[in-house]
């Protein structure tokens, strides 16, 4: 929660769990809810958005940097941002919100810095931190992250006590330091882990690479290990390319846009990160990325990496070869 005047107000959600979902739901459903507003740019507003329009509700989102979904290029970020404003949602940049209450128009008036918006609903999508007020009180300790620092057994440094998920720290393979990244996926590795080591068979949970997605509207959005900032943060030397191409071949009749962008390391050549946004391929490819990036394989190896070639589905030259070949150039 942003520690604002009204958050507790009635129609002001958070949506973290099944049910926060079912509470907004049925909110919609008894309030026949007309307008609302999104706090917050991230995944979960973003997919907010897209439900929320599916359902006819006209939705203003609330951001306070200059794009959507940040961590992406900022050319992927326009993309998105075009992909909202073409289906109705009101992205409103740089604002910072200042308070809520009680509307006159509609249920709810959150103001901002630049001024009242109203609506029927509030989701506050800014974002999560870990939650280790229990760890902090047993006197355990925590990373530099501020989450519950572990060990690859998922052991904490009480040696009977153990963490996993979204309060804990997860090992970055690439950026090699303790990071924490709420997600699913990486809790329930974790919890695997922890209870086979509870349960008298050891076992490590050997990191992670960042790999994550998702959707707007018609496009498929994912992003693999280390943007430039933390790449540079971790003491590389990036170079990048972004191209645009096609999810398909050229000769196929129905052309589907596909976005690539690609991070290397400019002394060694090790491949650091990608991103993809496009409307077909996106996920597979960095999934495949991923892959790359837990091998550790360079721009050269990603470059002349064997893949499935069918028109359909891509040109005899993936675009991860292409842009494989722009940052070898660069190089």
């Amino acid at each position: 929660m942003p520690g604002i005047a009204g958050e507790d107000l009635e129609g002001v959600f958070v949506l973290k769990t099944l049910g926060d979902a079912l509470h907004i739901k049925r909110y919609i459903e008894e309030t026949e809810c007309r307008r609302a507003i999104v706090v917050g740019a991230g995944f979960i507003g973003l997919e907010m958005c897209e439900n929320m329009r599916a359902r006819g509700i006209a939705v203003q989102m609330v951001h306070r940097g200059d794009l959507p979904a940040q961590r992406w290029d900022p050319d992927m970020g326009r993309e998105i941002l075009a992909a909202l404003e073409n289906r109705g949602v009101d992205f409103l940049a740089q604002t910072r919100i200042l308070s809520i209450e009680q509307g006159t128009a509609y249920r709810l008036r959150l103001n901002t810095d630049h001024g009242p918006l109203e609506g029927d609903l509030i989701l506050l999508a800014v974002g999560v931190k870990p939650d280790a007020r229990l760890a902090r009180d047993m006197g355990l300790a925590l990373g530099d992250s501020g989450a519950i620092r572990v060990n690859l057994s998922q052991q904490t440094s009480r040696e009977n006590v153990y963490a996993v998920g979204d309060c804990a720290e997860s090992y970055h393979r690439v950026s090699r330091r303790w990071v924490n990244i709420p997600l699913g996926d990486i809790a329930n590795k974790q919890g695997r882990i922890a209870g086979s080591n509870i349960g008298g068979t050891p076992r490590l949970f050997p990191g992670i690479v960042g790999a994550q997605s998702f959707r707007i509207f018609h496009m498929e959005a994912a992003a693999t290990g280390l943007n430039e900032k933390e790449a540079r943060e971790s003491g590389y030397t990036p170079v990048s390319a972004l191209l645009w191409g096609n999810a398909a071949a050229n000769a196929m009749s129905e052309p589907k846009r596909l976005g690539m962008k690609l991070i290397a390391d400019q002394s060694t050549g090790r491949l650091l990160g990608a991103q993809a946004l496009g409307e077909a391929g996106a996920v597979g490819r960095i999934n495949a990325l991923s892959v790359a990036l837990w091998s550790g394989l360079t721009l050269e190896d990603v470059y002349n990496l064997d893949l499935a070639y069918s028109p359909p589905f891509g040109g005899s030259w993936d675009i991860i070869h292409n842009v494989a070949r722009t940052l070898l150039q660069k190089r």
